[in-house]
């Protein structure tokens, strides 16, 4: 079978593809032809590599006709979390492995992009043959591999686009830039009480991703389209929660802290809400300084802090963050008719979140377990499943892009 591909310095040829090893896909590096002085096409002594463009007609016909599974290994390095999983057919994880920073970024009090970078550097290697090897899989076996490519820090960011670069080349399969958000959105499909979203997702559905660098409302179309409605317009949901803490004192990450003394709280009063009416953006700004100035008239920002009254501060932020999310996620599901809501991202493993989502709505709504709300590679590769499907990849001119977006605005 030919196929049309791309060479590096060099014009477009058409060469023979191999197959081999029961009917798996296996992508081979070729060279250009034009300087085969034997005459081989397909069997050439060069120093052009050619990167193979799967199209998804070719792709498609071979894995219907020899029913294999196609293995994707994501690579995922976009903050403080080294993460790499291999996942089948875009929802069965194989092996997910993560080596989280947050205790070296603890003693400074929020991440520290250089020192980030770092770790990534020393942890990507050993994270991804663990991932390999816990699969039980060997490298041959790997049909694709997924990266996120941004949003994210630029410097953590080019560690793993690099890895993944590297791995594409030396196993001859393509390459997956992957959008950090949208690998939050593809979490869902990987829980496996999620049937009915795995086999017959009724689209379009409503998603909304938050975390500590983004809260952002998203239609989902389809597999592979998105349409951005609203986002924050100054912290995200994520970054108040952290900020907050440390106004009360409390270490980093504070997000898990605030959670467990808003269960153990005494009656306060209500903390503001910022609503923005007609309009699907959020802000938490507001709340932020609201809750500074709460602190001080409560004495909370000195060392000798009452802890019952830290308690109830953070059960009235918890309660003010979580109800304008709910709220005005309902609100936009409704407004664009959508038949279903997928939350996902770091904040999503908030359980006061979780229960009020589950509690106030009518649509389904599914939320990963909270090992797949934070940062892992098994998103990256869930995400890059159905975009391999359609014949997308990437060239090996794949850039990081820090401030990049899931979808056109509305």
């Amino acid at each position: 079978m030919s196929l049309d591909v791309k060479c590096i310095y060099s014009q477009p040829v058409r060469v023979n593809l191999i197959t081999a090893g029961e009917g798996r896909f296996q992508t081979r590096r070729y060279l250009s032809p034009s300087n085969d002085t034997r005459g081989n096409a397909g069997l050439i002594a060069v120093p052009l590599l050619i990167t193979i463009q799967l199209r998804i007609k070719y792709f498609l016909n071979l894995k219907q006709a020899h029913a294999f599974t196609v293995n994707i290994l994501g690579i995922e390095t976009s903050c403080d979390e080294t993460a790499a999983s291999v996942v089948a057919d875009g929802t069965q994880i194989l092996s997910n492995v993560i080596a989280s920073q947050a205790e070296m970024h603890s003693a400074h009090g929020g991440i520290v992009p250089e020192l980030a970078s770092r770790q990534h550097i020393l942890a990507i290697s050993p994270v991804i043959r663990e991932a390999v090897v816990d699969a039980s899989l060997s490298w041959p076996d790997i049909d694709a591999v997924a990266v996120t490519s941004g949003p994210g820090l630029a410097g953590a960011l080019i560690v793993g686009v690099n890895a993944a670069k590297g791995l594409s080349a030396s196993l001859g399969v393509p390459l997956i830039g992957v959008n950090h958000l949208e690998g939050h959105l593809k979490a869902a499909w990987l829980a496996e009480e999620f049937d009915v979203l795995r086999d017959h997702p009724e689209f379009p559905l409503m998603g909304i991703i938050v975390s500590g660098g983004h809260t952002e409302l998203i239609v989902i179309h389809s597999h592979t389209k998105y349409e951005l409605i609203g986002a924050t317009r100054d912290d995200a949901a994520g970054e108040a929660f952290d900020k907050c803490a440390r106004i009360m004192g409390m270490p980093y990450p504070g997000g898990p802290e605030i959670s467990r003394l808003a269960e153990r709280h005494p009656d306060l009063e209500r903390l503001p809400r910022a609503w923005i009416r007609q309009t699907h953006d959020f802000s938490f700004s507001g709340l932020k300084t609201a809750l500074l100035r709460r602190a001080e008239d409560l004495g909370l920002t000195d060392e000798s802090r009452d802890v019952r009254l830290v308690a109830g501060l953070s059960h009235e932020l918890q309660e003010s963050i979580v109800d304008v999310l709910v709220t005005k996620t309902l609100g936009a599901a409704e407004a664009f008719d959508c038949n279903g809501i997928i939350v996902g991202g770091g904040v999503a493993a908030n359980g006061r979140l979780r229960e009020q989502f589950h509690r106030q709505s009518t649509l389904p709504v599914f939320i990963p377990p909270p090992v797949l709300c934070t940062d892992n590679g098994a998103m990256i590769a869930a995400a890059a499943y159905h975009h391999l499907m359609s014949g997308e990849s990437s060239g090996y001119d794949l850039d990081v892009d820090p401030s990049l977006r899931l979808g056109k605005a509305a």
